[in-house]
């Protein structure tokens, strides 16, 4: 009895080595996938987050205004201390030649805020020393803006290391001298536009394509097979073609004596061209052909896998052909519409490419604002914070997706 209990023990044991040999290996086998993953998407996201709160450009460069304004509440007179940091911290990113990264951050905040720190450097540049020692003096012979209380707060709140200023800028807020969130000026708030912009081309995007796309994946489920082979054809042969060929496309095919104006015409739908580029039409239209695929594909994967008897059961029992689709066939079809319309609304709002080339200037989706302020303004702060604010778009709307399909799905 002993020795088949001892060899079963090493039975078991053979097992349990097999058992980890062979999850080494998987892991092995997936390894090289979450480290493309990580450096490729957790990597560059985590750097977006960071660079949406962290406020290092002005304490790169004048590290003693920082160590004066750290100290410093905000609250009465500045301290004596910092003109004689600033004049200093001025005078060595001048001669670094990087005073501009702390003049660029300043502007973000005050308006004019570039120009007053680089005139006020030139000007220090000619001042060896400041009479009585009063430096103060000297910077509000420079400008006045250095003695209004919204400059020296917005240097203060700039010193970092941390910071919510771009956050709150992203959505058109800011705080006033006393560190109270406010709303921007009106003719200063864009950003908020831009998101129920985006938003609301999405949402039309997203409509049209299941209007479009519904009947569609309907019809190529329910036909033969050689005409279901066509009709996925001509849904995957769009992959096959450049973005930007295709988006060029459009913009040939809606101008102004392009082929869609010149066949309304032809037809007498319309006595004069229509303008239909550079516009909300022509972002809509062109979006709305480029994702079209994203809502058949998902349609019809859930349309094969419904039974045709269903239907067909509810018709031998009285029911019209609207009936019978109304309350058999489409809440069948729900999942596909509901994937479908999640993929189609999270990738349109992130749109780039079609809406600046079709859109005009009141079209741009906040993917344009996030290209602009990083490859135009430099201001990859507020890029981030609008990053980060699609970022939590997506997410909130994953999260409630799954919540309806996990509640579906136990129901």
């Amino acid at each position: 009895m002993s020795d088949v209990t001892a060899a079963e023990r090493e039975l078991l044991r053979a097992h349990a080595r097999a058992e980890r040999g062979r999850r080494r290996n998987a892991f092995l086998l997936v390894a090289p996938l979450f480290v493309f993953l990580i450096f490729t998407f957790l990597v560059p996201i985590g750097d977006m987050l960071r660079r949406s709160f962290i406020d290092s450009d002005v304490a790169s460069v004048w590290p003693n205004v920082v160590k004066v304004n750290r100290a410093w509440s905000g609250e009465g007179e500045a301290p004596a201390a910092l003109w004689p940091a600033l004049a200093a911290d001025i005078r060595a990113s001048a001669a670094a030649d990087n005073v501009a990264v702390a003049a660029r951050r300043l502007n973000y905040a005050v308006d004019g805020g570039r120009t007053l720190v680089m005139k006020t450097a030139r000007r220090l540049a000619r001042t060896e020393s400041a009479p009585n020692d009063d430096w103060r003096a000297v910077f509000l012979d420079a400008d006045e803006a250095w003695g209004r209380p919204a400059t020296l707060e917005a240097l203060r709140r700039a010193s970092g290391p941390v910071t919510d200023f771009f956050l709150l800028a992203a959505l058109d807020l800011r705080k006033d001298e006393h560190g109270s969130v406010i709303a921007v000026p009106e003719r200063d708030a864009i950003y908020r536009t831009v998101l129920w912009r985006t938003f609301s081309v999405a949402g039309m995007v997203t409509l049209f394509t299941l209007l479009l796309g519904y009947p569609y994946a309907y019809l190529m489920t329910r036909a033969s097979k050689p005409v279901e082979a066509a009709m996925t054809i001509f849904v995957l042969l769009p992959f096959w073609t450049s973005l930007l060929v295709r988006t060029a496309a459009w913009i040939v095919l809606l101008q102004e004596n392009g082929v869609v104006n010149s066949m309304l015409v032809w037809l007498g739908v319309l006595d004069t061209p229509m303008r239909l580029i550079f516009n909300r039409v022509g972002v809509v239209v062109a979006m709305t052909h480029v994702l079209l695929p994203f809502m058949v594909l998902p349609l019809a994967a859930v349309m094969k896998g419904i039974r045709p008897e269903t239907v067909r059961a509810a018709r031998s029992l009285g029911a019209t052909p609207f009936t019978a689709f109304r309350r058999i066939y489409f809440p069948q079809s729900l999942p596909g519409v509901a994937g479908g319309a999640l993929l189609v609304f999270i990738s349109a709002i992130g749109y780039y490419i079609t809406p600046a080339l079709v859109g005009g200037a009141d079209d741009q989706m906040l993917s344009w604002f996030i290209a602009f302020f990083v490859n135009d303004t430099i201001n990859w702060g507020l890029a981030a914070a609008l990053g980060v604010v699609l970022l939590v778009c997506t997410t909130v709307l994953s999260i409630v997706y799954a919540k309806i399909v996990a509640g579906r799905q136990a129901g």
